[in-house]
């Protein structure tokens, strides 16, 4: 599937939910891609401030963590001049698409969406919008042409479902919107968190992709090790994000054992490659209006496209009566 522009490049879409700090493997998972494409595709790459509104519900929390994905996205190097930077709730379109999806998608459908029916199983009261997420996300995907989202493997099922509901909106009002397909990063299906289980904020076992280094050592030294292993996988596992398995393997066999010189050449290394990362937000952060200029430019960049697809989609569905 490709979406062109005359001859312009084919285009790409991910975007990031503001509900605390981002991790590595956020970077590794998603982010890094973000970065490493943008030269060959045109790119939009927002904040999901209205997917956050599920888990954050307090004003100056959620000013802040929009905020912070902003300085995120400038410090890992996205380039406004060549990427898309907006924020979800700038494009009312967003909402706009997703009820509108929302009359042609069934609700047994939806419950077997992997955030809906997690919530189900730890008895949780369920709100709406958790139940609706993947209708906003098809939005937020779809509206743009996307032939290609970014995404960790945990987020793979959204990209599936934005492609069911393409395909169910052009069946039942003729061909309108584009089918994309997910990148997710060889090896990058699940990156371990400090107990072990897969990396993820709701688990606190995170390490910060922008830490101090008294927080990456607390973090490395906090990871969990098996007094049977002579290799720690957990250890490994996170420390093969940084150097690749020919290099790092012969130091590991020849350190087996000794998790605590392994943790200490795993903070070494999470230093010299979150330093740079770390320093450059700092910069970013001594001139916050401009960085939320650079959004605001960019969220009316996107508006243009977003509305010129809504244009059509009210055409075909037929209450663009005037």
């Amino acid at each position: 599937m490709c979406y062109y522009m005359g001859m312009s490049k084919k285009i790409l879409l991910s975007g990031v939910k503001p509900t605390g700090k981002v991790s590595i493997a956020n970077y590794f998972g998603a982010m890094k891609q973000f970065v490493d494409l943008a030269n060959e595709y045109k790119s939009y790459i927002f904040i999901a401030d209205y997917h956050a509104l599920n888990f954050v519900q307090n004003k100056k929390e959620m000013e802040q963590n929009i905020t912070d994905i902003l300085l995120d996205y400038l410090a890992i190097g996205l380039d406004p001049k060549k990427v898309t930077l907006f924020k979800q709730s700038d494009i009312s379109e967003h909402t706009e698409l997703a009820w509108i999806f929302g009359t042609i998608i069934t609700m047994p459908y939806l419950e077997r969406a992997h955030a809906y029916k997690d919530a189900r199983a730890k008895n949780k009261e369920i709100n709406v919008g958790t139940f609706n997420y993947p209708m906003l996300m098809a939005a937020d995907i779809l509206l743009y042409g996307p032939e290609v989202v970014p995404v960790g493997q945990d987020q793979k099922q959204h990209v599936e479902y934005a492609r069911d509901t393409a395909q169910k909106f052009n069946k039942i009002f003729g061909e309108t919107f584009k089918l994309p397909k997910e990148i997710i990063m060889k090896d990058m299906e699940s990156i371990p968190g400090t107990d072990g289980r897969k990396m993820h904020k709701s688990y606190n076992n995170t390490i910060p992709l922008f830490a101090s280094y008294e927080e990456i050592k607390k973090c490395v030294m906090g990871i969990v090790t098996d007094s049977g292993e002579g290799i720690p996988k957990n250890v490994y596992a996170i420390h093969n994000l940084l150097r690749p398995a020919s290099e790092l393997l012969s130091i590991y066999e020849s350190k087996a054992g000794k998790y605590k010189e392994l943790k200490e050449l795993l903070i070494e290394d999470l230093e010299k490659f979150i330093a740079p990362l770390r320093e450059r937000r700092k910069k970013f952060e001594k001139d916050i209006p401009r960085a939320l200029q650079i959004l605001k430019e960019g969220g009316e960049k996107a508006k243009k496209v977003a509305n010129a697809k809504m244009e059509e989609v009210r055409e075909k569905i037929g209450v663009d009566v005037y």
